[in-house]
């Protein structure tokens, strides 16, 4: 091995030359050592996102010198898409009371700026009469509204929920400039195609899901529902109501109640709730955030180079504040949290059936489809909760009791995982209750807590306790190495390993189990048979699982002195 470069008289450096020593005895130095001289700039992209970061700091710094609080950090959220700064209380009534979607960049927001720029450069324009005459200004403006969603769509970081949110935009927009219907099936159906094409794996992710869903719901009503909706204009009660904007109120009333109804299953899967005033709450939030809060943030952003846009700022905190105050009364009424058990992925592809059904047909036959939600919905309500919930990590059980709900026993703070099993067993409890585990037996070498039928479930931490546990609980979980010879059902480190976290419901003497790395699944980082042992779908009693008998005497056994 070639020596170490020689060090310069006067620069010694001790604990340099014991490193650069360490190195070379570990044999991983295998030359003379240089300085690298550190890249002067990055790349392209390196660059581009420097800007667009440093953008998005300017602009939320506009925005700071007018609005504080909650106002601040929602106009950010809505112009940048940074939603960190706002309040967990606000942030919650706001999900509760089903105007969670306003905060966060979808097809609504690409919508309303392509629209608001589409409309007020084909005004301009068609202030000019040789313009307005000789052109296509419609074409112009819907090139100049693609141009806007796609800088909104870098400003606020190209999320792939924004991204899938732009591509239907866009192919709304070239449907006008190529002379084609914008609002169609077809286009909802080119834009999937685009978005799948471009990230197959957002078919399930909740947004694709949802926005889809919903935007299936909304062409229907555009292309079905609205002619059979109004009477024609020769009926003058009617067109009196419609000069009155009933038509208006109606359509919103109809686009937020079809919406919502769309978007619920697929909210109730993955977040495990629903919203039953969302149609209440979106009637007295949207129009203001429509009309008054997305057009005041887009002329504030025109008007920030020359500083005229103060105003602009607090026009937008006056809607925000009134956004806030709707969902904060919304989220206060009686029943406005809708909490929904977890249920598994066949009633989902029933309801998606339903909403297909009836979204795309045109005959009486699509009424066929609400019979199919309905079934989807009765069947995803009856689906039975696990009995025992056990972590990837074995520190975590949760044992359904007597009372139907989860006592939980955990050696860990994984305040996460307790948030999200409680969410799936639409538990209202909070995370750090302490009732949470209400019934569990600890000491140091473990924790016990029975089942409904008063069966024990033990969580071992020590090896000494394995072998009471193995002769009183019917299921003994541990991280340890079980013994052969344990007399009770045994989840171990072996199986933890190999299946991750386990669901358990209870049938018979045993237990159903369903697994994270289910046996032969295969998934590209884990093919199937990696490590997945002999382990199947169940959990059967190896013998009569031992119960705690009760030694106290009987009253007739007792004597008088006893």
């Amino acid at each position: 091995m070639p020596p170490l470069a020689p060090v310069r008289p006067g620069s010694y450096d001790f604990s340099r030359d014991m490193f650069f020593q360490g190195i070379g005895a570990s044999g991983f130095a295998m030359g003379a050592i240089t300085v690298a001289s550190p890249p002067e700039t990055g790349g392209l992209r390196l660059r581009y996102a420097a800007f667009m970061q440093g953008l998005r700091d300017a602009i939320d710094a506009r925005i700071r010198a007018t609005l504080d609080g909650d106002n601040r950090a929602i106009a950010t959220a809505l112009l940048t898409g940074r939603r960190d700064a706002i309040t967990t209380p606000v942030n919650d009534a706001m999900f509760i009371s089903g105007l969670g979607h306003v905060l966060s960049i979808s097809g609504y927001h690409m919508a309303v700026v392509a629209g608001v720029v589409f409309f007020a450069v084909r005004a301009l324009l068609a202030l000019i009469p040789g313009l307005a005459a000789g052109f296509a200004i419609k074409k112009w403006s819907a090139a100049a509204a693609l141009v806007a969603a796609a800088f909104y769509l870098l400003l606020s970081g190209a999320e792939v929920a924004t991204q899938r949110s732009f591509f239907m935009t866009a192919v709304v927009l070239i449907a006008v400039m190529v002379d084609r219907r914008a609002i169609t099936f077809r286009t909802l159906a080119v834009a999937a195609l685009i978005v799948l094409a471009v990230a197959p794996e957002a078919l399930v992710h909740p947004s694709f899901q949802m926005s889809f869903a919903a935007t299936l719901g909304l062409v229907a009503l555009v292309q079905i529902g609205m002619p059979n909706l109004f009477a024609s204009p020769d009926n003058s009660a009617t067109a009196r109501i419609a000069m009155w904007g009933g038509r208006e109120i109606a359509m919103l009333f109809m686009a937020s109640l079809i919406a919502g109804l769309a978007t619920t299953p697929y909210a109730a899967f993955h977040f495990h709730r629903v919203t039953p005033f969302g149609v209440l709450a979106n009637l007295g939030a949207m129009p203001v955030v429509s009309a008054l809060v997305m057009p005041a943030g887009l002329l504030g952003l025109l008007a920030a180079p020359f500083g005229l846009d103060s105003v602009f700022w607090w026009l937008m905190g006056i809607g925000i504040e009134w956004m806030v105050a709707v969902s904060r009364w919304v989220a206060a009424l009686p029943g406005a949290v809708g909490r929904i058990p977890a249920f598994g992925i066949a009633p989902l592809i029933a309801a998606s059936l339903g909403i297909i059904v009836l979204g795309l047909l045109r005959t009486p036959l699509r009424w066929s489809g609400a019979l199919v939600l309905l079934a989807a919905i009765l069947w995803g309500l009856s689906a039975r909760q696990p009995d025992i919930l056990i972590a990837g990590d074995g520190a975590s059980v949760a044992v359904r009791g007597r009372d139907g709900y989860l006592h939980l026993i955990r050696t860990n703070k994984d305040s996460f995982l307790l948030k999200e099993w409680l969410a799936a067993d639409a538990d209202p409890r909070d995370a750090g209750r302490a009732s949470l585990a209400d019934g569990v037996s600890c000491d140091e070498s473990g924790c016990v807590t029975p089942l409904a039928d008063g069966r024990l479930v033990a969580l071992a931490l020590r090896v000494d306790a394995l072998a009471d546990d193995c002769s009183r609980a019917a299921l003994v979980v541990t991280t340890r190495p079980a013994p052969p010879d344990c007399a009770a059902m045994v989840v171990d480190r072996q199986r933890l390993a190999s299946q991750s976290a386990l669901a358990l419901t209870q049938r018979g003497d045993g237990f159903v189990v369903q697994a994270v790395r289910a046996r032969g699944t295969s998934r590209p980082w884990l093919p199937a048979g990696a490590g997945e042992g002999d382990f199947d779908g169940s959990l059967a009693p190896k013998s009569t699982a031992p119960r705690i008998k009760d030694a106290t005497p009987a009253d007739t056994d007792l004597q008088a002195d006893d």
